[in-house]
């Protein structure tokens, strides 16, 4: 079942330790059919290299286990979550890479200082508030995902792909598993420029409006023309 999404979901996950972006199994990887409404993520406590296309594991969008004889992530609640209220989501990474995770430890969104942020996030990348106690107890993982939706009122999932998790650590998302990937990637170096840009001015005034206007649009917009046809 899924054997090509299995495939690319194990591939995705192992692409994250590639990138240097997980250190042990500190991260995740998942991917949905939509057509079928079925969920592939990453097993709990896998090391990557370790990952075949038959340990993944195959869920419903109620968490339900379809195919899969491991456990899956302990993240699973906050994916799925994500997919539900993100119908536009075809694929989530999360993962603890050391500077995005420092913004989200220190609960602030990162600010969109130059072209390179503007190239791929439309505007800041936020930060949801701290889980209460009660969320924490009663549903720690989709709660998480819960907080993350609330962030997101008001904005779009798919100009901003990505959101940091105050006290815990980014979650990134895009068409399909690879996308969000590549989304964790370009996240974590536009939060490394971004925290030394903050030490070397000691502000965050963000970038001119028109700067970021042009640059987001020229690769995004209805008139893009960044890249091939």
């Amino acid at each position: 079942m899924l054997e090509h999404l299995k495939e690319q979901v194990m591939l995705a996950n192992q692409e994250l330790e590639k990138q240097q972006l997980v250190v042990y199994t500190w991260g995740n990887v998942s991917g949905i059919d939509r057509e079928r409404g079925l969920v592939v993520i990453k097993p709990s406590g896998v090391d990557y290299a370790d990952l075949t296309p038959d340990k993944m594991v195959v869920l419903d969008l109620e968490g339900n286990i379809v195919e899969g004889d491991l456990r899956p992530s302990s993240d699973t609640p906050t994916h799925l979550e994500l997919y539900r209220q993100f119908p536009q989501v075809g694929g989530i990474a999360h993962t603890h890479s050391k500077w995005a995770t420092i913004w989200a430890q220190a609960c602030m969104g990162i600010p969109c200082r130059g072209t390179t942020h503007a190239d791929y996030f439309y505007g800041e990348v936020p930060c949801t508030r701290p889980l209460t106690k009660e969320e924490v107890e009663s549903g720690y993982e989709l709660n998480t995902g819960r907080v993350i939706v609330e962030r997101f009122q008001g904005l779009n999932v798919l100009e901003v792909p990505a959101v940091l998790v105050a006290e815990h650590g980014p979650f990134a998302w895009g068409k399909d598993c690879h996308a969000a990937v590549y989304s964790s990637v370009v996240l974590e170096q536009v939060a490394h420029m971004a925290l030394f840009t903050r030490l070397l001015t000691g502000h965050d005034q963000p970038i001119s409006r028109h700067v970021l206007e042009k640059h987001y649009q020229r690769k995004h917009g209805p008139a893009a023309y960044y890249g091939q046809k």
